[in-house]
């Protein structure tokens, strides 16, 4: 896994920067009942979509992330309102939060046990009848089928523990039903043969070596393509939404 305290000072440039933080936003705001006063953004990042969630009149928001260098950044957008934090085990009482969204973080989890203590930790901090918002399906949004996608297709895969199929599972084991669901357009994230050069050597493809036989072979396949500057399509991002029993 990349270390986001390190990749925070370009985070935001190499995702899409406010175009993509303003469509995240405006999909998670889309799915919260008019009723949410209060919500926790867990693993926040650098705070520009949970700047812009905290933007909604009425909406008390408060960020949480476990990169040190990620949350600085979060609290100079929204002072006041940010924790450092391990999404495992969330630093609020039960029952604390309106509402929680999770944009981004469980694509990244270990595997179905880690993602099962984080979706527990956020019903824990849900009150009854609250809203949980969360991003599923993050790496096969990515595949958008052009040809980028073609010369990538023979790397190895790691098993996505964010699948909407999984994801309603465990949400159902504590105490989520689902309430709906909602896609919006990851701005400024399409690939181009070049800039997936550079994510193969900086380490973005987790089961590839960077300096490996499989990245180089890769690489000269993508230096083979056309317009090497230009970016394929962006991909779209899909969010689920559940409802906590009570």
């Amino acid at each position: 896994m990349l270390d986001y305290s390190k990749e925070a000072d370009r985070y935001d440039a190499s995702r899409g920067g406010e175009p993509r933080a303003a469509a995240a936003a405006d999909a998670v705001l889309g799915l919260l009942p008019p009723d949410t006063a209060s919500l926790l953004d867990v693993a926040c990042g650098t705070g520009l979509v949970t700047r812009r969630l905290a933007a909604r009149q009425g909406l008390r928001v408060t960020g949480v992330d476990a990169a040190y260098r990620m949350a600085r950044m979060a609290a100079d957008r929204v002072p006041g309102a940010v924790v450092l934090g391990d999404s495992r085990r969330l630093p609020f009482p039960d029952g604390a939060f309106d509402a929680v969204s999770t944009v981004w973080l469980l694509h990244l989890l270990s595997g179905e046990e880690e993602t099962s203590s984080v979706v527990a930790e956020c019903a824990r901090v849900l009150r009854p009848g609250g809203t949980l918002v969360t991003t599923v399906d993050k790496a096969a949004s990515h595949d958008v089928g052009s040809d980028i996608d073609a010369v990538l297709a023979p790397r190895p895969i790691r098993p996505a523990v964010d699948r909407a199929e999984s994801v309603g599972a465990i949400a159902a084991a504590h105490g989520l039903v689902p309430a709906g669901q909602a896609r919006f357009r990851g701005h400024g994230q399409g690939r181009s043969p070049r800039s997936t050069v550079d994510d193969l050597h900086r380490g973005w493809f987790t089961r590839i070596a960077p300096d490996g036989p499989l990245a180089a072979r890769l690489a000269a396949g993508l230096a083979e393509l056309p317009d090497q500057e230009v970016p394929r399509p962006d991909p779209w991002f899909t969010l689920r939404s559940f409802r906590k029993r009570g």
